[in-house]
């Protein structure tokens, strides 16, 4: 078969990687990709929202599957317009791609269809969210629509919550984005991340996730698009696991139903485990980056199998396996980030690092230049390892990490810590994967 993955970054690395390893595979095409994906791909010039150029593409090497990595291209309607044309892509419908392209059509839904989630408001007046944010001892501010994973601001007090809508909404950080935004009610415990394939009336689940998207060790400093990720999380019980199905999962499928919607491709709920249970934090509609780095690492069956279950409404008859192994991903960011940041840094020890056994370094923001990989993004590299459990995956990764060097590296030291305590209080966890 011949397969064209659309984006160019640490997700998309890891699925173009995990892809190559498939047996039907014969020709594996990226666009635009990077250059980690051009080690396993051919990647064109094509960008991930250029539909008509990507179209084009599509025309020229007729590829049998197309697998859409970020959200901007379902929100855009890319699988439309791809199943229109005659072409077979991975990923939602622009339809259903609402559920991540606006986060005031997700909640609205939760809400018809008893999935629980935070208390909330939305709003268009800045003046009417002020007042509302107001009346929380603590609030989450969040542009209504996609803005790189970045467009949430936590806030501790009215003036902090007044301060971050006047930034989104007056001022419009975000762009359109942020035209409209949610406040809801800030939820106290543990996040974590629940990816399951959908075809429109079944699911399949992988196990759990955790990314962390602050900046800066113990969860310091401003959101980015994510600084490293686990899996599994020893925080989700089987208990949880199992109500994240009953309580989100299902739900969702019957209120998908009951709306017309078929949703065909990744959901990924992020989840907030209260005291009460799990709760919906928000909807997305592809894979998160970095989980899908973790998770593919862990797949032990062949993804393009899966893939072509959902797109074919056959995923019942599908069954996914994963390693007993732990995997830990750590970002190597550029500095600066998730500010101002320059290009072009001259990356060193890539090799050194894959030498490491159980090692896989996935290239987010890199590109080729006179034969050199160079940095070309904020998040430049996924570092990642498998290990026969949490503490032997994590040192892997930061061995592998302290390998590798370009100007301005930046990467948290503490992915996996917090883990690791829990670990440790909670002797015999065993994971669930439902």
């Amino acid at each position: 078969m011949k397969l064209l993955v659309i984006g160019g970054g640490g997700r998309e690395h890891a699925l173009a990687w995990k892809l190559a390893r498939s047996p039907r595979v014969k020709k594996l095409y990226a666009a635009p990709g990077n250059a980690g994906i051009a080690q396993v791909a051919e990647c064109r010039p094509v960008g991930a929202e250029d539909l008509p150029a990507l179209l084009a593409l599509a025309g020229e090497i007729k590829p049998d599957l197309t697998v859409v990595g970020p959200d901007n291209p379902l929100a855009l309607g890319i699988v439309d317009l791809f199943e229109k044309n005659g072409l077979r892509a991975f990923g939602p419908s622009a339809s259903a791609a609402r559920f991540e392209a606006s986060k005031i059509f997700s909640k609205q839904f939760m809400q018809r269809h008893g999935i629980p989630t935070a208390r909330f408001g939305n709003f268009s007046s800045s003046v009417e969210a002020k007042a509302f944010a107001a009346s929380l001892s603590a609030c989450v501010v969040k542009a209504d629509g996609l803005a790189l994973g970045k467009g949430v601001i936590i806030c501790r007090s009215p003036e902090e919550s007044a301060a971050a809508i006047t930034q989104m909404m007056e001022k419009k950080i975000f762009g359109a984005a942020g035209e409209r935004v949610i406040v809801e009610e800030f939820m106290q415990g543990e996040e974590a991340s629940i990816h399951a394939l959908l075809d429109g009336k079944s699911y399949r689940l992988f196990p759990s996730s955790q990314d962390n998207k602050r900046v800066g060790d113990n969860d310091t400093g401003p959101n980015t698009g994510g600084m490293g990720t686990i899996s599994p999380v020893p925080q989700v019980s089987a208990a949880i696991m199992k109500a994240a199905e009953e309580q989100v999962l299902k739900p969702f499928l019957r209120g998908c139903a009951a709306e017309g919607i078929e949703y065909r491709g990744l959901l990924y709920p992020g989840l907030m485990l209260t005291p009460d249970g799990p709760k919906v934090l928000e909807f997305n509609a592809r894979f998160g980056d970095p989980e899908t780095q973790v998770l593919m690492m862990r797949l032990d069956s062949d993804l393009l199998d899966a893939l072509e279950a959902v797109v074919d409404r056959r995923l019942a008859d599908t069954t996914l396996r994963f390693k007993r192994d732990a995997a830990v991903c750590v970002v190597m960011a550029s500095g600066g980030y998730p500010g101002d940041y320059a290009k072009g840094k001259p990356i060193h020890g890539l090799e050194d690092a894959a030498k490491l056994e159980g090692v896989q370094v996935f290239h987010a923001g890199t590109k080729r230049s006179d034969g050199d990989i160079v940095t070309s993004g904020g998040r430049v590299l996924g570092v990642t390892a498998l290990g026969s459990d949490l503490k032997a995956a994590r040192e892997r990764a930061y061995e592998a990490a302290a390998r590798i060097r370009f100007d301005g590296a930046h990467y948290r030291k503490d992915i996996g810590a917090r883990a690791l305590k829990v670990l440790a209080s909670t002797p015999g966890w065993v994971e669930t994967t439902a």
